[in-house]
């Protein structure tokens, strides 16, 4: 009996001994290496716990707060173009003076060029016969009758008005004037033609070279005319006035005329090389056509000038118009 009571006291502290001891290789659950799933990648990826470290309410109020102001600049934006458009009125003010500015706006109008009624020269590929008929002219007339010279001797359009016609080919510029003047009186010659019944023609060679110029140049020519010393069937002359360096009488020039009730007709044919030219369709030139008259017989006097050209200046060549070739 003694030897079984001190067989269980044995085991009895055996088995304290053993749940008293720490041992690893008897430890049946042992401590993990990583730390309690609540407090490491379980905390990051569970719902729960986010929403109880961010407070619900700051994510509606954060999201509205910042766009109701970025919304308001957003519309300003898209409103700015719009109220800058009238600022264009700005350049506005600016066309008027550019419109003002001449030179560069030589754009082949007879407003912005040289004034009065433009005139064209049609090509003729048959040449004229000179004899002041006009039956193969198919060209358009121009009125001269402005009264630019002598007034007080100017009575009516039966004392003196013109009309005329611009023809050319390779060789020469022509001329088809008619003149309502109801005596006839032409003692002059030379230089002084002017001083009788003449035409003058007015040319400038070079019409953008020069367009502004109010003096003469050397290459702008003043040609009188003389359809006849003492009778339109007597000795005809052409001359030169300007430029003053080849002034004379141009000889090889092509001149007719006739007479009839208080109208006379001449025909001209200019070479071109008088003017150091050659000519070709779309040239333009300035041009001016006037018709001198004198009634007074006993006396080599410009009384009166009619003209195309309502503001003529003889030594103006910005008061000319201008001559366009065409075909």
């Amino acid at each position: 009996m003694r030897k079984t009571m001190i067989t269980a006291i044995i085991a009895l502290l055996i088995v304290v001994s053993f749940s008293g001891c720490n041992l690893s290789f008897l430890n049946l659950n042992p401590t993990p290496f990583f730390p309690t799933p609540n407090y490491t990648m379980t905390a990051l990826f569970s719902v729960d716990e986010i929403q109880a470290t961010n407070p619900p309410l700051e994510f509606p109020f954060n999201t509205e707060e910042p766009l109701l102001p970025t919304v308001q600049p957003t519309s300003a934006v898209t409103e700015a173009p719009t109220q800058a458009l009238p600022t264009i009125t700005v350049y506005s003010t600016v066309i008027p003076p550019t419109k003002t500015s001449l030179p560069p706006i030589a754009t082949n109008t007879a407003v912005t060029v040289r004034g009065g009624t433009w005139v064209t020269g049609k090509y003729m590929k048959t040449p004229p016969v000179i004899d002041s008929i006009w039956d193969e002219w198919d060209a358009t007339k121009y009125p001269a009758k402005y009264v630019v010279y002598g007034t007080s001797q100017w009575e009516d359009s039966d004392d003196l008005e013109g009309s005329f016609a611009v023809s050319w080919n390779e060789t020469y510029l022509y001329l088809a004037v008619k003149v309502l003047d109801e005596k006839y009186v032409q003692n002059a010659t030379g230089e002084d033609i002017y001083k009788g019944d003449s035409i003058e023609i007015l040319f400038d060679t070079n019409l953008y070279g020069d367009l502004s110029v109010i003096s003469l140049s050397s290459d702008d020519f003043q040609i009188g005319i003389s359809p006849g010393k003492g009778g339109v069937d007597d000795e005809k002359e052409v001359y030169l006035w300007y430029p003053s360096g080849k002034a004379g009488r141009i000889n090889d020039a092509i001149v007719a005329s006739s007479k009839n009730d208080g109208i006379y007709r001449v025909e001209v044919a200019i070479p071109w090389k008088v003017f150091n030219i050659t000519p070709a369709s779309g040239q333009q030139y300035g041009f001016g056509l006037s018709v001198s008259d004198n009634d007074d017989s006993s006396e080599n006097v410009q009384q009166s000038m009619v003209s195309n050209l309502r503001n003529r200046k003889l030594v103006d060549p910005t008061t000319w118009t201008v001559l366009t070739l065409s075909k």
